[in-house]
């Protein structure tokens, strides 16, 4: 039996759309910090600082998965991982990425390209030593993208952990830290009625940002 899917006849309407304007807006992080804080301030039960973080892998493929944006400003978007996982691998190879926001009930995408490269030790650390204990020892138990026979073994590693520094502090460890995103560009994408929605780009260049308005 063959199993298909006809997914056709699903329709949303986009009605939020109000008066998108880029008249007020000098740069795109501006625009990007104003959409954030209303979604923010808005829909408390979504976590507003869920990114896709696109890289080129080793192979060649493209890949997405979703990380969490700790940090942005003018110098760019800092989300932090484990070095050696399989996004960290990518970066050391091909560092221009791409992140996307999607907040649904807003109506609303970001989209952000940029070249990737690890943040300061120092700052990674006091990042690091600002998490949460649990957090703190699960980057050190996860091998992140190894493969491993079960999650007992997981289990069992952290339960060590924890005894080990039990009463002590947790060393961040060395293939785990933070990476900043530079912007070359940006993509702001507002859901429009009868499908016209608004899309506007900028563009960095030649030390300025160039505004371009696009077509759905």
């Amino acid at each position: 039996m063959t199993l298909k899917s006809d997914l056709g006849s699903y329709r949303k309407n986009y009605t939020k759309n109000n008066n998108f304007s880029l008249d007020n807006f000098d740069t795109p992080l501006s625009l990007f910090n104003q959409w954030f804080k209303e979604f923010d301030n808005d829909i408390t039960d979504s976590e507003v600082n869920a990114m896709t973080l696109s890289t080129v892998g080793i192979d060649g493929f493209p890949k997405n998965r979703i990380v969490l944006l700790k940090e942005f400003d003018e110098e760019g978007f800092t989300f932090y991982t484990n070095y050696n996982s399989e996004k960290g691998l990518s970066i050391s190879k091909n560092n221009k990425v791409c992140l996307s926001f999607f907040w649904e009930q807003h109506e609303r995408q970001v989209i952000i390209k940029g070249y990737a490269k690890k943040i300061s030790d120092l700052k990674s650390n006091k990042y690091f030593n600002s998490r949460p204990r649990g957090s703190q020892l699960g980057a050190i138990v996860s091998n992140q993208s190894a493969v491993i026979d079960s999650k007992k073994e997981l289990e069992e590693n952290l339960i060590y952990l924890e005894s080990k520094y039990r009463n002590k502090s947790i060393p961040k460890p060395i293939n785990w830290g933070g990476y900043i995103v530079s912007p070359v560009e940006y993509e702001f994408w507002q859901g429009g009625e009868n499908r016209l929605h608004d899309r506007a780009r900028f563009s960095y260049k030649k030390n300025h940002w160039i505004i371009d308005r696009l077509s759905p």
